[in-house]
C-alpha cells in the first residue's frame, strides 16, 4: 500500500494529514501500529500525515477511514482531498470532489499559530459573539431548524477557543472596518455588546483589534476584500514550518493562495491598512462609544 512521494507538499494533502493524525490519535493507535494494520511502512504513513505523498489512490484512504472509524461523509472528504492536483493556488470550488457541508478552512484556522484579517463589512468569525453568529446562521440557512442553528452556533463557539486558550493561543492581529461597526446584526442591543465584546477581547496580550475608519479613505487606492493570511510558526533556523497561507472566501467556493509573491503581496497591503487604521487604545474607545449608541 505504500505511495510514490512527490517533493513538497500541497495544502490539500498537508490538511489531509491532519484530519488523518487527528482521527488516527481518536482511534488510540500510534502511527507504528496503524501501519501494520494497514500492510504499509510506517515511513508511508508518516509522509502521508506530513501531506508529503503523491498520487494517492482512494483505497489507500478508505481503508484507512475504515480502521479509524471514520464516518461515511467525512471519508469522502478525506478521498477529495486527496485528489486535488498539486498546485501551489487553490481553487476550492463547493461540491467539487468535496462535499459542500465539509469545511476545509476550519482544519488550518486550527493549526495556525497567527491568524491577521481584514473584515470591512463584517466581524470576523472569531470574535463574532453567539448571537451575532446566530442572527447571521437564520440568514445563511432559512430553511433549517432552530436545533440546526444551535449547532452551528456551538461550532463557531468551539473554533473561538483558539483565542482564549490558556496554552499557546493563536496570535489574532484584525482590522475592521468602519462599517462593520455600524451594519446591525440581529439587533441594535446585539451590535452593542458585539462591539464591547471587540473591546474587552482587544485588551488580550494576543489579540489586536484595530478600526479602518471612514475617513482612511483606501489605503494603496484600493478596495481590498476580505481576507485572511494564517501561518504556522517557525523552526529554531526561522524558517517557515509551513508556507503560510492567504484564504479568500467565496460564495461559490474559497481560493488558497500559497505562492510566495501572492502571500507578500497580501502582507504588504496589510501593513497599509495598519498603518491607516486606528491604533488599538483609540479603536477601543470608538468601539465603545458607538456601542453606546447603538
Amino acid at each position: 500500500m505504500s505511495e510514490t512521494p512527490t517533493i513538497g507538499s500541497t495544502l490539500p494533502r498537508r490538511q489531509l494529514g491532519r484530519y488523518l493524525v487527528d482521527w488516527r490519535t481518536r482511534a488510540g493507535y500510534t502511527q507504528v501500529k496503524a501501519a501494520q494494520l494497514l500492510e504499509m511502512g510506517a515511513t508511508s504513513l508518516n509522509r502521508l500525515e506530513k501531506g508529503e505523498t503523491g498520487r494517492i489512490k482512494n483505497m489507500v484512504i478508505q481503508a484507512i477511514c475504515d480502521l479509524y472509524s471514520v464516518p461515511p461523509d467525512l471519508a469522502e472528504a478525506f478521498k477529495g482531498l486527496a485528489q486535488q492536483a498539486n498546485v501551489k493556488s487553490w481553487w476550492h470550488q463547493y461540491g467539487d470532489l468535496i462535499p459542500k457541508n465539509f469545511d476545509v478552512y476550519v482544519g488550518l484556522e486550527t493549526a495556525a499559530t497567527q491568524i491577521i484579517t481584514y473584515q470591512p463589512d463584517l466581524i470576523p468569525g472569531l470574535l463574532q459573539t453567539a448571537d451575532y453568529n446566530r442572527s447571521l446562521v437564520q440568514l445563511i440557512w432559512p430553511d433549517e431548524t432552530v436545533e440546526q442553528w444551535e449547532q452551528r452556533v456551538q461550532i463557531k463557539t468551539q473554533r473561538q477557543r483558539i483565542v482564549t486558550r490558556k496554552t499557546q493561543p493563536v496570535k489574532l492581529d484584525v482590522v475592521i472596518g468602519e462599517a462593520a461597526l455600524h451594519r446591525v446584526a440581529g439587533s441594535r442591543a446585539i451590535m452593542a455588546a458585539q462591539l464591547r465584546h471587540l473591546a474587552d477581547i482587544g485588551a488580550r496580550d494576543n489579540v489586536s483589534v484595530r478600526v479602518l475608519p471612514f475617513e482612511a479613505g483606501f489605503p494603496d487606492g484600493a478596495a481590498m476584500p476580505p481576507y485572511v493570511i494564517l501561518s504556522f510558526g517557525q523552526d529554531q533556523g526561522g524558517a517557515h514550518v509551513e508556507p503560510p497561507v492567504v484564504f479568500l472566501e467565496g460564495v461559490v467556493g474559497d481560493m488558497y493562495l500559497e505562492k510566495e509573491d501572492d502571500v507578500l503581496h497580501y502582507y504588504r497591503r496589510h501593513e497599509s491598512i495598519e498603518a491607516a487604521a486606528l491604533d488599538e487604545t483609540t479603536s477601543r474607545v470608538l468601539l465603545r462609544r458607538v456601542a453606546k449608541g447603538a
